[in-house]
């Protein structure tokens, strides 16, 4: 039997549904990576991507896909300091100390598209540690000053878990006419 490693999966379904709002052509940060599930759905889209991830096996399997950066994000210093991305996916991964470095990163007009495990997580499975659990509503209140299109908070069934998931744009200053955010099912 094969194991599906971590960024084998399919496309998140919410990071698919949400990906219509990244600006065309902006360059996509993909933190945490993994095996690059979601840079290959970025870069199939015609984007150019970058993976952060620490474990090398992983960046090794991405490097074709665009720039692929071994790093410990979690006991190093951040690897991207001053850049800024049209947008950034993060799925599966909580490490609340990176919050400041994930906003930052975001370019005016730039698009957050957020996923990962919530409070009640820890009654059916892992991650079960609460440092690795979003509290409620935890994406609403560090996206504050971002414009939030979309957020959802619950339980999925059929994949077994409790997730927050978030999509929030850096809008710029002055826009007088309202962005029009198309919604999809």
């Amino acid at each position: 039997m094969s194991t599906v490693l971590h960024g084998q999966e399919p496309t998140s379904s919410w990071v698919a549904r949400w990906s219509h709002l990244l600006p065309a052509g902006c360059h996509v940060l993909d933190l945490a990576c993994g095996h690059g599930r979601h840079m290959r759905h970025f870069a199939a889209l015609g984007h150019p991507v970058t993976g952060v991830d620490r474990n090398q096996d992983a960046i090794n399997a991405v490097n074709s896909l665009g720039e692929a950066m071994c790093a410990d994000i979690e006991n190093g210093p951040w690897p991207l300091q001053g850049r800024t991305f049209g947008g950034v996916v993060v799925t599966n991964y909580l490490w609340r100390p990176l919050w400041p470095h994930i906003l930052n990163s975001l370019a005016p007009n730039g698009v957050l598209i957020y996923e990962t495990f919530s409070a009640g997580n820890e009654t059916v499975g892992k991650p079960s540690r609460p440092d690795f659990l979003l509290h409620p509503s935890e994406l609403l209140a560090v996206c504050k000053d971002l414009r939030v299109v979309a957020f959802e908070e619950g339980f999925l069934a059929q994949a077994e878990r409790f997730v927050q998931r978030i999509v929030a744009v850096r809008e710029t200053q002055g826009t007088e006419t309202p962005v029009r955010y198309p919604l999809v099912h």
